[in-house]
This record gives C-alpha cells, sequence and structure tokens, in this order.
C-alpha cells in the first residue's frame, strides 16, 4: 500500500491535504474541493487519476437548431475555415510551414501542453538530521550541511516515523523564490526498505509494555542523585515524576540528573523546557545538556504542551526502532492536565525492545507513574540534602530494579522516616 493512496488521503485531514498540495506545487489547491483535491495529489505523485466518462459533444448547431436562421452562421463558420485553408496554402507557397499558423487558441494549447507533463524527477538520497520544531533535512553529504541539502516537512517526519540517522531516498523538487533549500516530495525508501512498509509496521501504541526491569546506575556523589539511585530507584522505560511546591528544588535535581545521565551509553538523551524562567533557560544552555526546544512560562498552555509533544513523539520514534530514548522535562506543571498525562504515559518498556523514559518535574503526581520523587521543601530550604520526602515517594515493583533485598532496604529506610 503507497503512503500516499487514496484511502489514506481520503481520511487526512483537509489541513494535511493542503500541506501536502503545498509541498508538491499544486496550483490553486485550497479552491478544490477534498475528492478533486486528492485526484490532483495523486496525478501528481504519478498515480493514476480515476478515469471520466468522455465529455459527449454538443450536436452541432445546424442539427440542433434545425432552423433557416443557422445557415448565416455556418457559412460564416464555413468561411473562417476557408480563409485559414488559403492562409496555410499562401504560407506554403512562402516556404512557411501549415502549422506554424495555427489559430491563436491552439497555438496557446501548444506551447500550455508541454508544462502539463511532469519533469523527470530527481533523486536524491541522504541522511535524516530532524529539527527542534518536527521538520528536518536530508544530508547529502553528513554530517556537514550543504547547499544540496534537501527540506523534509513535518508532515512528511510524522508519516514516515523518521528519526536521526535514517537513510532517506525520494524525489526532489526546486526551491521556490523565497526558498533557500530544495524539498522533498515524497519518501521512497527508509534504510534500503520501501517506505510504505516501514509505515505499516507495528504503531508504537500497540507495542508491548513491561515494567522497567533495567535500573539505571548514576554512580554520583551528589547527595540527592544516591538517595534517588538507592530510595527512588527508575530505569528504562519509567515515568518518573519530580514533585514538591515552589522552591523545592525539582529544577535543579533534574539538572542534576541530566548531567549524570549525559554520560551515560547506549541512550538517546534530551531535555525540552517548558514553562520555565528565562533565565533557568540560559543556566539550561550553558549545562552539560542543551535543551532541544525551549518556551517561558509566558507561552500558552497549548505551546507548552506542543513543544513537549515534538520532543516525545521524536523519542518515541527511537524507541520503536530498538533504541533508548530520555526526555527530561522542565516542566508539566503550567500543561493542561490531560496533556500532562499523555505526555508522561508516552513512556514504556517495550517488551523484547527498545524504551522511552519520560522524567518531568511537576507540582504533584499527575497519576501512572512508575517513579515519583517528592521533594521536602523545609529540608531544601535549610540546606539539608537529600531533601527527599520518603513517605511521599516510591517506585513501583521496585524488586525489578534492585532485587528483593534492595526493596526490603528501601521499606526499612521508609519505616525509619514514620518513626522519626
Amino acid at each position: 500500500m503507497s503512503i500516499l493512496d487514496r484511502d489514506a488521503l481520503a481520511a487526512s485531514p483537509l489541513a494535511d491535504l493542503h500541506a501536502l498540495a503545498s509541498e508538491l506545487s499544486i496550483d490553486g489547491y485550497r479552491r478544490l474541493r477534498k475528492d478533486d483535491l486528492i485526484d490532483a495529489i495523486i496525478t501528481r505523485q504519478g498515480g493514476a487519476p480515476p478515469e471520466e466518462p468522455p465529455a459527449e459533444e454538443p450536436p452541432a448547431e445546424d442539427e440542433e437548431r434545425g432552423g433557416e436562421e443557422d445557415r448565416p452562421a455556418a457559412r460564416r463558420r464555413r468561411s473562417r475555415r476557408g480563409g485559414r485553408a488559403r492562409s496555410a496554402s499562401r504560407d506554403e507557397d512562402e516556404g512557411t510551414p501549415p502549422e506554424a499558423v495555427e489559430p491563436v487558441e491552439e497555438q496557446a494549447e501548444a506551447v500550455e501542453e508541454p508544462s502539463e507533463r511532469a519533469p523527470e524527477e530527481e533523486i536524491v538520497e541522504g541522511e535524516v538530521e530532524l529539527l527542534a520544531n518536527g521538520s528536518g533535512f536530508l544530508r547529502v553529504h553528513p554530517p556537514e550541511p550543504s547547499e544540496d541539502d534537501v527540506y523534509v516537512s513535518a508532515a512528511q517526519v510524522k508519516r514516515c516515523e523518521l528519526v536521526p540517522g535514517d537513510q532517506i531516498s525520494g524525489p526532489r523538487r526546486a526551491p521556490r523564490r523565497s526558498e533557500r533549500f530544495a524539498s522533498l516530495i515524497r519518501v521512497d525508501t527508509i534504510n534500503g526498505r520501501p517506505a510504505d512498509e516501514v509505515a505499516d509496521s507495528t504503531r508504537f501504541d500497540d507495542l508491548p509494555a513491561a515494567y522497567p526491569s533495567e535500573r539505571f546506575r548514576l554512580g554520583s556523589d551528589d547527595p540527592t542523585i544516591k538517595a534517588i539511585e538507592w530510595l527512588t530507584p527508575f530505569g528504562r522505560g519509567s515515568r518518573v515524576s519530580i514533585v514538591g511546591p515552589s522552591r523545592a528544588g525539582k529544577t535543579e535535581a533534574l539538572r542534576r540528573l541530566a548531567a549524570t545521565l549525559a554520560g551515560q551509553e547506549e541512550i538517546h538523551l534530551s531535555v525540552v523546557l517548558a514553562g520555565v524562567r528565562p533565565e533557568e533557560i540560559t543556566e539550561w544552555e550553558e549545562g552539560p545538556v542543551a535543551p532541544v526546544a525551549a518556551v517561558s512560562f509566558a507561552a500558552s498552555a497549548d505551546a507548552q504542551a506542543q513543544t513537549v509533544e515534538r520532543a516525545v513523539d521524536q523519542a518515541r520514534r527511537l524507541a520503536a526502532r530498538g533504541s533508548h530514548a530520555v526526555v527530561l522535562i522542565d516542566t508539566l506543571a503550567g500543561i493542561q492536565p490531560h496533556a500532562a498525562r499523555k505526555l508522561l504515559a508516552a513512556a514504556r518498556n517495550i517488551a523484547g525492545g527498545g524504551s522511552l523514559t519520560v522524567i518531568a518535574t511537576a507540582a504533584e503526581p499527575l497519576g501512572g507513574e512508575t517513579t515519583v520523587i517528592a521533594l521536602d521543601p523545609v529540608l531544601a530550604s535549610t540546606g539539608r540534602f537529600p531533601a527527599i520526602d520518603l513517605l511521599a515517594s516510591g517506585t513501583i515493583r521496585a524488586e525489578l530494579l534492585v532485587g528483593e533485598a534492595g526493596a526490603d532496604a528501601i521499606a526499612r529506610a521508609r519505616m525509619q522516616a514514620v518513626d522519626r
């Protein structure tokens, strides 16, 4: 099944069809009805448009009207045809080919006919590099950018589940007047396989999930990180929330986790900031892990959610291909609760495959976490670290991560906290 077959296009919203039509340089696509727009897209992609019944030729005027009043008009038409024939004969005598003096209407058709024939498509091949807004580039000479690189739209990235480093090929179109780079018309192959086979593979949400069983070994001397590793452990595929009121140290704890995880091999680490202070954006950019996207608390809840969603979508594609991705989010506090839970719920340990770990700060647990790290603002404000509230923290199925003995040690530590 083609990626752009009629059923898939019919199920797509009109906005997506407009985006495809724009990429394919279809003139006047906004004035077309949906069925006509789908026909135009399929035709431009090289597909076969639906056959239309030939238009019936109207009966000759003389036959239709059948009156004496039409005979002068018929004579005028015959006179015009005779004039054209005489003109052709005269030009032939003068050495000019008759076809060079066709009527104006026929000349116009002859001029327009070559433009209707699609030029031979130039196929390009290269490596995918994704941008923060969801779009990307096909790097012809990776990893360095060049003027020959080809733009890949966000719709194509999402439709084909592209991830950084994918080798793709497809036809390109030349840049328009206001564009710097050529654009990819469609994706034909991904890593040597037909793109429709990759697109038809199992959806990420349908992949079987298992409880995290491979713990992240942080190995840090920082007291907060050590407490997190042994008292609130998390692993590949965990859904982790770092919660607490304002000034409890959530951002600082996340930043220290980022510095520790940056040295981990075999994971794709990304940081996304949504709803944070402008000063915190600067601090993150100067740290060991620069954010892939960042918006301050001045952005709307929807804009914050979209910023985080793009980073999570890219991590989902990596996990579906068997990689291990970790997304750090600061913060989910300004996002609508349902959208925030959806973003956190993307994390999972895929049975027999990759994993997506989400670690996010929030004012309070969202529900569905496998690990909650609750911070105590009193301990943090008085400089007593680790500032973890053990009674409000916890890990589901901790024995899968630290073994039975480790889980018992965590339980004893919690009991001691109750007795204080």
